[in-house]
Order: C-alpha cells, then sequence, then structure tokens
C-alpha cells in the first residue's frame, strides 16, 4: 500500500475544491492507482488561511507519504517548508523558480517539480482582451497579491503592454476582503475604468466579492481563472485549471514507480481557455465582437 498526500489550498465546501480533488482522483484512477485498493490517499483543505495550511501540511509530512501534492502556491510553500525529502509534485503555481522551489524549470533539483500555473507572457493578453470586450475603457486597475513574486511579474507585463492598447494601468495591491473592497471602490470613481485580476490564492479565495464589486460598479473586467466567469465575471482567459491535475497526476505515477522529482522538468500550461459570459456583457451593455466570440472556448448566457 502506497501512500499519497494531498494539500489543497480552497475550502472543502468550495465547489472548485471538490472538482480539483475530482480531477486529481479520478486520474490517479486511470493510472491504475485507487484508493483504499493499492495506494492511501490522505488529503486536507488549507481554506486559503496561512495558519491552516501550515498545521495541515506538517500533517501531512507526519503521516510519511511517498509523494505529495500541493495544489496553488500556498499550499505549495507549506508543504516546501515542511519537507525537503518528500517527493513534492505541485499544480497551478505561478512562479516556482522566483519563489525558491525550484532551481530550473528544466532541472528541479531536490524534492519537488510540478507544472506551471501560467507563462508571464500570458498576462499580456489580459489588457487586450479588455480593450478588444470594452473599447471604451481607458484606465484598468490590476488586483494583484504583492505577497506573491507572481503577483509583481503579471503586473509588470501587463504595465509594458498596456500602452499599446491605449491603457493606463494602477495596481491594487491587496490580500484580504477589505482591501480589495477598498481598492476596486477607490478605482472605480474614475471614468472609462477596467479590471484586470491577476492569479493569486487571495483573489480565487475572494473572487465572489470580486465579481461582484465589479458588477456593482459595472466595471468590465477580466479573470485569470474559468470559475470567476462561471460565478459571474465577464471574461476569463487562463490555463485550464482542472488539466494541471490530470498531468500531476502523471508525475505522481511517474514517481511511485521510482522516479525522482529533479530529473522532471517543470512543465508550461499545455491547454488555454477563453470563457465570456455573454450575460454579463448584455448587463454592463457591451456588445462582444463576434471574432471574439468565435474564438471563445465557452460562452455562457
Amino acid at each position: 500500500m502506497r501512500r499519497i498526500g494531498v494539500l489543497i489550498g480552497l475550502v472543502a465546501d468550495d465547489p472548485q475544491g471538490q472538482a480539483t480533488l475530482t480531477a486529481l482522483l479520478q486520474a490517479l484512477q486511470q493510472l491504475g492507482w485507487i484508493d483504499g485498493r493499492n495506494v492511501r490517499i490522505d488529503y486536507r483543505w488549507g481554506g486559503f488561511n496561512a495558519v491552516h495550511l501550515r498545521k495541515h501540511a506538517t500533517e501531512l509530512v507526519t503521516l510519511g507519504p511517498d509523494v505529495t501534492v500541493a495544489t496553488g502556491g500556498a499550499s505549495m510553500e507549506k508543504l516546501f517548508q515542511a519537507t525537503r525529502t518528500i517527493p513534492i509534485v505541485f499544480a497551478n503555481v505561478p512562479d516556482p523558480v522566483g519563489s525558491g522551489f525550484v532551481e530550473s524549470l528544466s532541472r528541479p533539483g531536490g524534492n519537488t517539480t510540478g507544472f506551471l500555473q501560467f507563462e508571464y507572457s500570458l498576462s499580456g493578453k489580459w489588457p487586450e482582451l479588455l480593450k478588444q470586450i470594452a473599447p471604451s475603457v481607458t484606465r484598468a486597475a490590476v488586483l494583484r497579491d504583492l505577497a506573491q513574486s507572481a503577483g509583481i511579474g503579471q503586473f509588470a507585463v501587463i504595465q509594458a503592454m498596456a500602452p499599446s492598447q491605449s491603457l493606463e494601468v494602477t495596481a491594487i495591491n491587496a490580500s484580504d476582503e477589505q482591501e480589495i473592497a477598498r481598492g476596486i471602490e477607490a478605482s472605480a470613481r474614475f471614468p472609462n475604468g477596467g479590471l484586470i485580476v491577476t492569479a493569486s490564492a487571495s483573489n480565487i479565495g475572494n473572487r465572489k466579492l470580486i465579481v461582484a464589486l465589479a458588477a456593482r460598479h459595472k466595471l468590465p473586467a477580466v479573470y485569470f481563472q474559468r470559475t470567476f466567469a462561471t460565478d459571474g465575471g465577464l471574461v476569463s482567459y487562463g490555463a485550464d485549471f482542472f488539466d494541471q491535475y490530470r498531468r500531476a497526476a502523471g508525475y505522481v505515477d511517474r514517481i511511485l514507480k521510482g522516479e525522482k522529482p529533479a530529473d522532471l522538468p517543470v512543465q508550461a500550461p499545455t491547454k488555454y481557455e477563453l470563457i465570456i459570459n455573454l450575460k454579463t456583457a448584455k448587463t454592463l451593455g457591451l456588445t462582444v465582437p463576434p471574432a471574439l466570440l468565435a474564438r471563445a472556448d465557452e460562452v455562457i448566457e
């Protein structure tokens, strides 16, 4: 009986969290690893809480798993602090090199490897999308979490691309509900404004609040992940979230069969998806260009 530990940064009753776990378990089952038969899978829910994540990471390591799985940067950070020997496979981590989790993408070294949430160049697509779907927007507030190195990198790319879209961008540095609310409300006071929401655990945890604030202030907004669009956000563009966990299962399988994380390169996403919420567009009085609709992987009506 082999053993796998899974640390999930989301809350247990979050549909996205349950879908994440299901994608991972189904992929492991397809590879022949069935919970209770030839492997025991222990998982913990961090609930976007650093204290809980640290506690659960320690618990999982104490159980002595053959390999662990970290979902997102916050989970990865706590597992990485808890062990430098037990293999860790991460998924949806934005900047593993900048965060110090691996030495390089091609040669991770150490006990960790996994799958990038995105390549930084993707961030340049968000201002372009915002301008396509809302041509009147001339200012964009960029919601980021400065506690993550990825927040700085994403903003840098957005800032570099903004002039080509005739956009002026400003940063909202926020990591909790109050800061997010204050930042969005302050930016909404200026005319012709829009919103770009970058990748971070705090933004995922507060996505319903962010979407509600964008709707209240009639801000066209672009998000990094499909769950924002399915929760009522205008448009999202990013990596296929669940494909990351299916691919992570493949690395878990290889490690359980004897390969070492240090020899498995960190991989970038291979599937990206554009989701447009047409209902939200109509509420904002926006007409989505037919060419953009034709490119969409999913249109919510």
